[in-house]
């Protein structure tokens, strides 16, 4: 029960979609531009670096938040499950950002979400997450990559971390946290699956944040026409 509890927690959280209230505000359903991905990545191209970012920061900080409670007020009663809770509110602050109710369940990718789980999960995530991430992001421009390697980071340093006695849990405990984190990377690849189609056929696109991204919502040759075209977006 208190795993399913976590989970709710983190899904009311995830579900505060950024990018859609803050298209709205901007007066769009940013669902409904570019490649219709309610995210980081489809905001920054649409709406320009500084909405994009706000976005980021909005997604990143629904997860820390939605820890953070569980972490004072909930796992202090169940000290032999430790950051499992945090793990399983943090998969359910990336399914509400994924599938939000109230949205006909489109969102967005997670991504930015699972970057707050991280953080807020346990602090050796953190190096090396902005490591991958940005890293590769700087390098190559394709957020695409970033984004699936954050995940298979996150996988990898997860059992290391688990198998060393980093999070001190029992082998039950870590075996379920493994197969949740396993779970969540899977749920990645899977809403990345357009682009990974892409990567492979060279064509996905670049993303920039200190050169002009913005589509022009105005005319033809706006961002609705990049949905489905170029490629979806990553966050």
């Amino acid at each position: 029960m208190i795993r399913l509890i976590c989970i709710l927690i983190g899904y009311a959280f995830g579900s505060l979609q950024t990018a859609y209230i803050l298209g709205r505000i901007k007066g769009i359903d940013i669902r409904e531009h570019g490649s219709g991905n309610a995210g980081t990545t489809n905001t920054l191209r649409v709406l320009g670096t500084k909405a994009g970012l706000i976005v980021f920061a909005g997604d990143m900080l629904k997860s820390i938040i939605a820890i953070l409670i569980v972490k004072f007020f909930i796992m202090p009663l169940h000290e032999d499950l430790g950051i499992l809770l945090a793990i399983y509110t943090g998969a359910g602050c990336v399914l509400g950002h994924n599938f939000p109710f109230y949205l006909k369940f489109k969102g967005g990718k997670g991504i930015a979400t699972t970057g707050g789980m991280m953080i807020a999960t346990h602090w050796l995530y953190i190096p090396f997450g902005l490591l991958v991430f940005f890293g590769i992001f700087f390098t190559t421009h394709i957020v695409s990559i970033g984004s699936l390697l954050l995940y298979v980071t996150f996988f990898v340093e997860t059992i290391i971390l688990g198998q060393i006695g980093m999070f001190g849990l029992e082998t039950p405990v870590l075996t379920e946290m493994y197969i949740i984190v396993f779970l969540l990377t899977l749920l990645a690849f899977y809403m990345h699956r357009a682009n990974i189609k892409r990567l492979l056929a060279g064509n996905e696109r670049k993303t920039y944040l200190f050169k002009k991204n913005k589509m022009d919502i105005e005319t033809n040759s706006d961002a609705r026409n990049y949905k489905g075209v170029e490629g979806a977006d990553d966050k």
